[in-house]
């Protein structure tokens, strides 16, 4: 096995979504990291089995009483021999648990200390729950998607979880070892999903400036205003996405609708764009979805599939990618992204809590002795 971050120590205490996910880009590239999973937590009652949890993989898992000063004093001599740890807690609870970034980085002034929340660690939303939704709405990740007349449609938790959330986190920590590297000196690392899904939004606040993008949700030329952006219903129920913006594109698209050489409004004349759309989505409605891929098979017209989750591990192009990858007989999205010299890759299924903590302790050099003494007194289990 090998990965670009092969031969770097991350300590991850355990938490949900976006943490875990950042874990996962670490592991996935060759990070070695343990992850510290609660000595209370649920039991899998198929424990021969992998974790459920993808968001897991290619770790091993030590299971810790971070309320026992020897499941704490453990952590922080892992630490001792980290490049990084990452937490999920709400601003505080790391302190409280005596894990916080001071005592982490007096133990090892080189480490690299990532924090993952909603609000970030200051604010006066700060101390507040929170989920996905609300973060990206503060954001002004929300307000602009949906279709025209109509509510902000949630973009499932990926733009404040996982794009503005857990790949920050992961994004930040590699910047951050990068600077170690050279300076000796770690950091804290303030990974905030709010500051993540705003990030995001950069190109669209850019258009807003420059006056192309209105403030209207649903009439823009990424929002589905637009007639050669949007999805479109097929003949048997299926759906096709539409992405032909350059004009080649959109006359490619034109040529496979058989309106090549028909007289038509100016691609960008926004006052058609809803004439344009219910005359392609009359068209698009006289095929089946697989009719329409042969039409526009081998095209620049930016005519796609929508697959379900069932499909898409089956598309030719994802197969011949190698986009998804069975890990202890389970289907799941593979590494990205690809690596030339030193391929990521998925090293283990998800660990049940304590699943290979022995051996990931001996590795990081607690000896046998130590560990079978940690697990009597109940600070381990």
């Amino acid at each position: 096995m090998s990965g670009p971050l092969e031969g770097v120590r991350i300590v991850e205490l355990a938490g949900i979504g976006p943490g875990p996910f950042a874990g996962m880009m670490l592991a996935d590239a060759g990070a070695d990291v343990i992850r510290i999973d609660r000595a209370d937590g649920p039991r899998s009652s198929v424990p021969e089995r992998p974790h459920v949890d993808l968001l897991n993989r290619g770790r091993r898992s030590v299971a810790v009483d971070l309320k026992h000063p020897d499941g704490v004093d453990l952590v922080l001599r892992l630490v001792e021999v980290a490049d990084g740890l990452t937490e999920g807690f709400r601003p505080g609870v790391a302190e409280r648990l005596g894990l916080g970034p001071e005592p982490c980085l007096a133990r090892n002034p080189k480490l690299v200390y990532g924090r993952m929340t909603g609000w970030g660690q200051e604010g006066p939303l700060a101390p507040r729950a929170g989920h996905d939704i609300d973060y990206i709405a503060v954001a002004g990740a929300l307000e602009p998607l949906g279709r025209a007349g109509d509510r902000p449609v949630p973009p499932l938790n990926l733009v404040g979880d996982f794009g503005g959330g857990g790949m920050l986190l992961a994004y930040g920590m590699v910047c951050a070892l990068l600077a170690a590297g050279r300076t000796g000196e770690g950091q804290v690392v303030d990974a905030a999903m709010v500051d993540g899904a705003a990030a995001l939004m950069t190109m669209v606040y850019m258009l807003r400036q420059a006056g192309v993008w209105r403030d209207e949700r649903g009439t823009n030329l990424l929002d589905t205003g637009a007639h050669f952006y949007e999805v479109y219903e097929t003949a048997d129920g299926g759906y096709l996405a539409v992405g032909a913006i350059e004009p080649q594109f959109y006359q490619a698209l034109l040529v496979g609708l058989g309106l090549d050489g028909v007289e038509l409004p100016r691609q960008m004349d926004r006052e058609h764009w809803p004439e344009m759309k219910a005359r392609f989505a009359q068209i698009f409605a006289t095929k089946t979805r697989d009719q329409w891929e042969e039409v526009f098979a081998g095209t620049d017209a930016c005519v796609a599939p929508v697959l379900g989750l069932a499909e898409a591990p089956e598309h030719p192009h994802n197969k011949a990618r190698g986009t998804f990858v069975d890990v202890g007989g389970v289907l799941q999205p593979g590494p990205a992204p690809r690596f030339s010299r030193t391929p990521s890759s998925v090293r283990r299924p998800p660990p049940h809590p304590g699943q290979w903590g022995d051996e990931a302790l001996t590795a990081w050099g607690v000896p046998a002795e130590e560990i079978a003494a940690l697990r009597r007194a109940g600070a381990i289990v």
